[in-house]
Order: C-alpha cells, then sequence, then structure tokens
C-alpha cells in the first residue's frame, strides 16, 4: 500500500491499514478471555472438561466450544445460569434433612423456699357414681406473672418409692416453692366437660384442681352389696351330685332303693324305722309287734334261727330332739 493509499482510508502515516470489524471482534475477545483467566480458576470448575481433541466441553449443558474464552462466555450466558439453577434446586430436595439438635433446656436454679400449704377434699357423686378429689395449693410468696403448673406422673417415673401399678401420682410446681406430689389411684380420670377443671385465683393466691375418676367396670356405690348380689343361683347341670347340706346341720336321711334301680327317700315326718316298717308290712317282712312287746324271734328255712336283725350297713340313726 502506498502513502497515498494509506492516507485515503484515514490511517496514521507510519502505520498499517484500520482493522476490520472481524479483527476488532477477535481482539475483544481475546482481551476479555485474558482478563477471565486472571479472575476465574478453570482447574476448579466442575463442568469443565477437555476432550481427547482439544476442544473443551460443559459438561452441565453438554456443549463443545473450540478456547477457554468461548467456554467463558458460555458459563456467562442464559442458558448455563439456568442449567445452574436446575441442579442446585434438585440437590436440595434429594439432600435428606438432617434431625433437629437435640437441644437441652438448661435447668433454672433458684433458691427453694419450703413447700407450700394444700388442703385436699375427697368427694362422691351419687348420681354418677363418680369418686372425686378436690385440691387447693396456696402460693403466697409466688413469683410475679407466674402460674402455678400441675402433671400426672406414672408410679414407674419416680424412684421416691417403689413401683406401683395401681396408684399414680399428681404434681403441682411453682417458684420458688419446692415440687410437691399426691399419691392418688391409678384409674381413669374423667375429662368430660366439668369433670375437670383448673383455676388459679390471683387475690388469694391459691390453685384449685379437681378431677373425677370414672367407675371401674361391675363396681356399684361404695359401701353397698356387691354385683349380682340377691339373684338366684343357677340349676345345678344334669347328673351332678347334690349340693352338700351348710355345716351345722345334720345329714338327710338314707335314701332306699326302687324297684327300677331309683333312689326314694322317706316321706316327710317319717323316720328309719317307719320305713322299714311299712316296708315288712308290704310282703318284705312279718309285721311289727305291738308297743311294749317283745319282737318275735326270726326263723329262716333250712338254718337254725338268727338272732334280731340289726340295722343297715351304713344306717344312722336320726338326731335327737332338739
Amino acid at each position: 500500500m502506498s502513502f497515498l493509499s494509506a492516507r485515503e482510508h484515514g490511517a496514521k502515516p507510519g502505520s498499517g491499514g484500520v482493522a476490520s470489524q472481524q479483527s476488532e471482534a477477535i481482539d475483544r475477545r481475546e482481551r476479555l478471555r485474558r482478563l477471565a483467566l486472571e479472575t476465574i480458576d478453570l482447574a476448579k470448575d466442575p463442568y469443565y472438561m477437555r476432550n481427547h481433541l482439544g476442544q473443551i466441553e460443559c459438561r452441565l449443558c453438554l456443549t463443545l466450544h473450540p478456547n477457554e474464552g468461548n467456554y467463558l462466555a458460555h458459563t456467562q450466558g442464559k442458558r448455563h445460569q439456568q442449567n445452574l439453577a436446575k441442579r442446585a434446586a434438585k440437590e436440595a430436595s434429594d439432600k435428606p434433612v438432617a434431625p433437629a439438635p437435640n437441644r437441652r433446656v438448661a435447668v433454672r436454679k433458684s433458691v427453694k423456699i419450703g413447700r407450700p400449704g394444700y388442703r385436699v377434699t375427697k368427694q362422691y357423686d351419687a348420681e354418677a357414681h363418680m369418686r372425686s378429689l378436690l385440691f387447693q395449693v396456696e402460693y403466697p410468696e409466688i413469683e410475679e406473672g407466674t402460674r402455678p403448673r400441675h402433671r400426672f406422673m406414672s408410679s414407674y417415673e419416680q424412684r421416691v418409692e417403689a413401683a406401683d401399678k395401681s396408684h399414680q401420682y399428681l404434681l403441682f410446681a411453682a417458684e420458688p416453692y419446692e415440687v410437691i406430689g399426691f399419691k392418688i389411684p391409678n384409674d381413669v380420670v374423667s375429662k368430660d366437660e366439668g369433670r375437670f377443671f383448673t383455676h388459679w385465683d390471683p387475690d388469694s393466691r391459691t390453685f384449685s384442681l379437681q378431677l373425677h375418676f370414672r367407675p371401674r367396670a361391675g363396681a356399684g356405690a361404695p359401701g353397698g352389696a356387691p354385683a349380682g348380689a340377691g339373684l338366684p343361683l343357677p340349676p345345678p347341670p344334669p347328673g351332678a351330685l347334690p349340693p352338700r347340706p351348710p355345716m351345722g346341720l345334720p345329714p338327710p336321711p338314707p335314701m332306699m332303693m326302687m324297684g327300677g334301680g331309683g333312689m326314694m327317700g322317706p316321706p316327710p315326718g317319717m323316720g328309719m324305722g317307719m320305713g322299714m316298717g311299712m316296708g315288712m308290712g308290704m310282703g318284705m317282712g312279718p309285721p311289727r309287734p305291738p308297743m311294749g312287746m317283745p319282737p318275735p324271734p326270726m326263723m329262716m328255712m333250712g338254718g337254725p334261727p338268727r338272732g334280731p336283725m340289726g340295722p343297715p350297713p351304713g344306717f344312722r340313726p336320726p338326731p335327737p330332739p332338739m
């Protein structure tokens, strides 16, 4: 290029020609690449990878770039930034939720001034057949702005007494007083309306609590007859032995054998002697002699006479008259 031609294109004397638009873009990209490499370390980029062809690959967007500058321009683009946001949201959703730290509340240290006064009243609702307890605890020196608290505690939670499953404990606490507890039956406490309530009177500083126990299954009013009393006893099953007579009464007369093999007792008002006499008069033996005469000797066929016949085996004389 001659001097005159250079002057026509507006070039400075002693310099080259005017750079084209393409040359300016190349120079700008190279300048930005050098600035980016000074501030960004590609070795720490998890998505930067150079393949076997010498090209740069973005592992997040799966794009190919000829040089570092092109890759850095891609990282500042909209597509790469959206993929970064999606990846962060997915990792946050897949990350397991860590358990909350176990924060223990520090025990408050205060000087105790003793136990509060209390009154316990036992009550009974005859209509609902429910027992109730009324607790009234006095806290005259309670801290301002506080209110007494209460809780139920199982007998297995305490270590003062031996565990007893038939009882539980009701605790009352208020600063600066000591915690007091009451041992109550381990029955179901009714939570129905009007059966359990608490009240704190700030004027008299008395905390009241009333609870009702639900009646146990099969239990009636206290002090009354047990359940099932006065009902007739069920009949004995067929083939069972007759019930034994009460203690202190004489045994019943023995049973007589009937012709069919059954047992039949003497009629009312007749003893064993009358039964035997009637049997002998009906063909079972000779009739009895008149009163005051000795009985005749028994004659047996085919043998010598024998003495008077004794009572049958197992016979018991009737009891003497009272």
